[in-house]
């Protein structure tokens, strides 16, 4: 009471009300420069995670880490395995390299001891392949039809202005080049012209592009029929522009199929346009809300994101012990699954595990928390509560949207060249022949022979390696 009464900020008789209302301005003014100072602090914060979440440039990282390892190869016993080139199974070409006829270094005469092998594997000289066809064109006797001849390695039946064009082959690398390795049509063009001397413009390499698309639209249509018809599929979608607007690129991948469409939204209709509004089999997804509408599926969220959310809320509020908990049980769940996949536990001991489970996620969903990040956490959890443990449930199901992500990281690494499609014919040619394309290299096919073979038809088909369920 003592301190209390010789406080002389609470009692002091000499302060008048302007005294006390000019103190209450001060304040006042001191609560608004930290509440702005507040903001400023967090969104520096976001924006500092953004950036450490960037791939590569040109968002750079920032400076380099002080006191790093080494970059390269270890030294010594740390070396670890040596690795070398292995040598070729055929040999083209041997020529005998004999000894000079002197010392080089001091003229004297040479014994020879041995004879050592070196391969040397190297690219020819190439030069374009340049095939005439004479067609032979003639009219029926009986209806007065006109019809030309075809021949199995021609991909097109134009004449006149459009006789000349390029072939399969060379399609086929445009398309590899574009739309699997992200190279640009004015690079593509510079690179047919410089290593292949094959001179064509990057109008002529869009043009390409979309002749190919066109010869694989039924493909794609399979594949889509597919990707409805699958057990287990995983979404997911990223940011795309078409002409200069903002539109979404969604990747849908199971085991054996990828697909993807480039659509004006990333909403439920947009989802169910390919989908199907009546899928029901599994979704393997992240916690996006759109994806819950489909209410006849049966949904597996993923567990990555709920980790990586649990783990910067503990981070962000470290007196918290609630997000450690919650992420403790998560990293239970996945151990459990490895044990039942290593054959280590029983399909009855994962019941009762994954029970325990439920009961601990529920009991923390349920459990107060008071910060306002926490509970929206919480709130989410206890929306996506029905979806996290499927996985033990059915083994073939995955416990996170990998699958969805890795499908999504080549066309990211590509909006980085080239800022995403010019047009919406070039977006639509962008779907299809990225689907078909990243469809047989995860098939583990050959993509040059599949799009030559969509090429030679005389009328677009379906492909039937892409299509096939693979062996």
């Amino acid at each position: 009471m003592a301190e209390r009464a010789d406080n002389p900020q609470r009692q002091d008789p000499a302060k008048t009300p302007n005294d006390l209302r000019w103190e209450n301005e001060r304040l006042r003014r001191e609560v608004e420069r930290l509440r702005r100072e507040n903001e400023r602090l967090k969104k520096e914060l976001e924006a500092a995670r953004r950036a450490g979440k960037r791939q590569a440039a040109p968002f750079s990282k920032g400076a380099p880490i002080p006191h790093a390892k080494r970059p390269g190869r270890r030294v010594g016993r740390r070396h670890g395995r040596h690795g070398h080139r292995e040598p070729p199974t055929h040999i083209d070409e041997t020529i005998d390299v004999p000894l000079p006829a002197h010392c080089p270094y001091c003229g004297g005469a040479l014994a020879e001891t041995r004879i050592a092998d070196q391969i040397q594997e190297d690219l020819p000289v190439v030069r374009p392949h340049v095939r005439r066809f004479c067609v032979h064109i003639g009219c029926c006797r009986h209806c007065g039809r006109r019809v030309q001849g075809r021949y199995s390695l021609q991909t097109s039946d134009a004449l006149g202005a459009a006789s000349t064009h390029l072939g399969p082959q060379a399609t086929s690398l445009i398309v590899l080049l574009n739309k699997y390795l992200g190279v640009s049509h004015g690079k593509v063009a510079t690179l047919l012209r410089d290593w292949f001397g094959l001179t064509v413009r990057p109008s002529a390499v869009t043009h390409a592009l979309h002749r190919a698309a066109r010869q694989a639209a039924p493909t794609y249509a399979a594949l889509r029929d597919a990707i409805r018809a699958s057990p287990v599929v995983s979404p997911d979608e990223t940011s795309w522009k078409v002409a200069g607007h903002l539109q979404w690129l969604w990747a849908f991948a199971t085991p054996s199929v990828i697909i993807y469409a480039i659509q004006a939204g990333r909403g439920f209709p947009q989802a169910a346009a390919v989908l199907g509004a009546d899928f029901d089999d599994v979704l393997v997804r992240d916690g996006w809300a759109p994806y819950r509408r489909f209410a006849q599926a049966a949904h597996q969220t993923c567990l990555a994101h709920l980790l990586r959310r649990s783990r910067q809320l503990a981070s962000d509020h470290p007196r918290a012990a609630w997000p450690a908990r919650v992420a403790e049980v998560l990293q239970q769940a996945l151990a459990v699954r490895d044990q039942r996949d290593n054959d280590n536990m029983t399909a009855h001991g994962a019941a009762i595990a994954r029970g325990r489970l439920f009961n601990d996620l529920t009991d923390l969903v349920n459990c107060p928390v008071r910060t306002a990040a926490l509970q929206r956490f919480a709130t989410h959890l206890a929306v996506e509560l029905p979806a996290v443990f499927g996985f033990l449930f059915d083994p073939t199901i995955d416990a996170t949207n990998w699958r969805g992500e890795q499908a999504l990281r080549p066309a990211v690494v590509n909006r980085k060249v080239s800022g995403g499609n010019g047009s919406p014919r070039g977006a639509a040619t962008q779907q299809i022949l990225a689907s078909v394309v990243h469809t047989a290299r995860l098939r583990g096919l050959d993509a040059r022979a599949v799009l030559v073979d969509l090429l030679r038809a005389r009328r677009p088909i379906v492909s039937p390696a892409v299509t096939l369920a693979p062996q």
